[in-house]
């Protein structure tokens, strides 16, 4: 199998440097004009007031005072199936919470 010559015995020329550094500058200058021509976006969030008063309520809740000795008791009662709900007081209880949040009485 024969290898044709593809440069048909020309002589190859040689690389001016000079001409590849100003082409690359060039190319470099272009790059960051087009950078600098792009003014960086800036992101925003904005909250609802609902979401700002939720952050809030979640701020004090995580700031409460917390009685671990009681929580551990209980834990212990409720692992223990010691532990028994009154439903009376249970749904006084819920019925206040609805009055104080929707402002009913």
């Amino acid at each position: 199998m024969a290898i044709n010559n593809i440069n048909n015995g020309l002589p190859k020329n040689p690389v001016d440097n000079s001409k590849v550094a100003q082409q690359n500058q060039t190319q470099q200058q272009a790059a960051s004009s087009a950078q600098t021509a792009q003014a960086p976006r800036q992101d925003s969030v904005s909250l609802t007031q609902s979401a700002q008063q939720l952050n809030q309520v979640q701020k004090k809740g995580s700031e409460a005072p917390v009685n671990q000795e009681k929580v551990d008791r209980l834990k212990k009662a409720v692992q223990n199936g010691e532990y028994r709900v009154n439903p009376e007081v249970l749904a006084n209880k819920i019925a206040k919470l609805e009055s104080e949040i929707f402002g009913q009485k």
